[in-house]
């Protein structure tokens, strides 16, 4: 240090500091990820601005820059919550997050870092508990699924308007009733299908005893049609057509011989 010139110790001190001041002033914002600039000096938590966004930031050393994950987040929540005649149903649900951009100072500065647990957490859980609560187990089990998570969802988005979180998803992946009831359900929906599959085959032996009962009909009501147009006459000229006929064919030896009753001819042959 002795053979250093005079004017070479200052220099050394101010390039460390300047190398400190910039690392300590450098921040780099990942893929994803938006950044929250404090103030210490002046208002604080910076609002009025736009958040830092990706890339590399040149901030005052005494400045801190807290980082954000802006793209969207999903949370798995498993609850606990009443059906409408007091029975504990297990929900198993997804919900799709992410914090609003514009607003993500006002986020910090209100609610902060851990946001999830402190907002959005307790607004799923609540929606939860008011939505199932309106239903009972048979509902949930069957029909109601769709429609809960819709109004979970509908629930939440209430609860989360002026808490600076955007919800854009919750899916609800299962439904979880106690043993007992579920097999009770079970036996029921298997006794109505039973139950319509037996009217079924009863309306069905219905209708075709029916349909037997009017093609009876309908060949009854010919018949007689049939035997109140068939005259002597007629009778008397289809006989003579058939015998011609019959006559004219060359397996056979016709010999006729006087009439019968009828007027018909009397026909013997070996065929």
């Amino acid at each position: 240090m002795d053979k250093l010139p005079k004017i070479g110790i200052p220099i050394i001190i101010i390039a460390i500091a300047v190398v400190i001041i910039l690392f300590k002033s450098a921040v780099n914002i990942g893929s994803g990820e938006a950044g929250v600039l404090f103030r210490p000096f002046s208002d604080g938590v910076v609002t009025d601005e736009p958040a830092l966004s990706e890339g590399f930031h040149i901030v005052a050393p005494w400045n801190s820059v807290t980082l954000y994950e802006v793209r969207q987040q999903e949370l798995s929540e498993k609850m606990q919550v009443l059906s409408s005649n007091g029975l504990e149903i297990k929900l198993d649900a997804s919900i799709w997050f992410q914090p609003q951009y514009d607003n993500l100072g006002v986020l910090h500065q209100e609610r902060g870092v851990d946001y999830i647990s402190r907002v959005l957490q307790p607004a799923i859980r609540s929606a939860a508990r008011s939505v199932v609560g309106r239903y009972t187990p048979e509902q949930l089990y069957s029909s109601k699924r769709d429609a809960i998570q819709e109004e979970i969802y509908d629930e939440t988005r209430k609860i989360l308007s002026n808490q600076y979180v955007q919800l854009n998803q919750i899916l609800v992946r299962d439904v979880t009733l106690p043993a007992t009831i579920k097999d009770a359900i079970e036996r029921k929906l298997r006794q109505e299908q039973e139950s319509l599959e037996y009217e079924f085959r009863i309306e069905k032996a219905e209708k075709e005893a029916q349909k037997q009962i009017i093609e009876a009909q309908g060949k009854a009501d010919a018949n007689q049609i049939l035997s109140a147009s068939l005259t002597d006459k007629i009778l008397q000229d289809k006989g003579i057509e058939a015998t011609i006929k019959l006559s004219e064919s060359q397996n056979s030896k016709v010999v006729v011989i006087g009439s019968g009753d009828d007027g018909l001819p009397i026909i013997l042959g070996n065929q």
